[in-house]
């Protein structure tokens, strides 16, 4: 029997070993570009079949150590179900609740990526429509502009899914970092690359003292339409692109 043929709980076995590899690959894609912040930050996806349990990295690893294989299968209340290691709470806590509140976020990253996060960092701090990147984003991104410490608390991740709202793909967290989602992981990866460049553009011209140049609402609009047209496409050629760059350096792992 093929392997495409093996049923495990309303997908094939290749589906969810596809969405284990996608995930360990976005990881460590993570630390090739800056967007990693040691062992800490999460991204999950949910387990192809299921709409009660994600992949999780354990807690402790680089993002640079994850391999397909030891992603862990957690459920909605934060148990491991497969794998070996530790569930960080506040990864449970931060995405579960989005993931439960927004069907279409199959995919979850949260980051404290540098530039996006000096964002968070600002009063009133806000993405601008200043650059083509930004534009991607345009009426996309929601803020929590509450900030109460760590997330160990079940409130804090029902406030930040709220926040999100039902259309955003974006979250600034005050004082934190971001929240990416995606049908994909190759969309959420997409959207947080090019998020961190938006911000990294913003805070470069900023940095000038000039007054920043907005494009006008109108145009905006328009943008953004070519984007999500262009981007149904050119998402996942990126993350494939990347995907090659990726294991032109550490071969692609068999499946089980």
């Amino acid at each position: 029997m093929s392997i495409q043929a093996v049923k495990r709980d309303g997908a094939t076995k290749e589906e969810q070993w596809q969405a284990r590899e996608d995930l360990a690959a976005a990881l460590q894609l993570a630390v090739q570009n800056g967007l990693n912040e040691g062992i800490d930050n999460h991204f999950t996806m949910m387990v192809p079949g299921h709409d009660d349990r994600f992949f999780l990295s354990p807690y402790g690893l680089h993002w640079d150590e994850v391999r397909p294989e030891t992603l862990m299968v957690v459920d909605s209340e934060g148990n491991r179900l497969e794998g070996k290691g530790f569930v960080d709470p506040s990864a449970h806590l931060i995405h579960w609740p989005v993931h439960r509140a927004r069907p279409d976020a199959r995919c979850v990253m949260h980051t404290h990526m540098p530039y996006a996060s000096a964002l968070t960092a600002l009063e009133n701090g806000r993405l601008v429509m200043t650059h083509q990147n930004s534009l991607r984003f345009y009426n996309k991104v929601a803020y929590d502009d509450l900030y109460n410490g760590l997330v160990f608390d079940e409130a804090e991740g029902d406030r930040m899914a709220r926040a999100l709202g039902p259309e955003a793909c974006v979250l600034f967290l005050a004082h934190h970092g971001v929240i990416v989602v995606g049908r994909t992981v190759g969309e959420c990866f997409h959207r947080l690359y090019f998020l961190e460049r938006a911000c990294m553009v913003q805070f470069i011209a900023m940095s000038s003292g000039r007054p920043l140049r907005l494009v006008s609402d109108k145009d905006a609009e328009k943008a953004v339409q070519e984007f999500d047209s262009w981007d149904a496409h050119a998402a996942e050629s990126h993350f494939a692109a990347l995907r090659r760059r990726l294991e032109a350096i550490r071969p692609r792992p068999a499946a089980n």
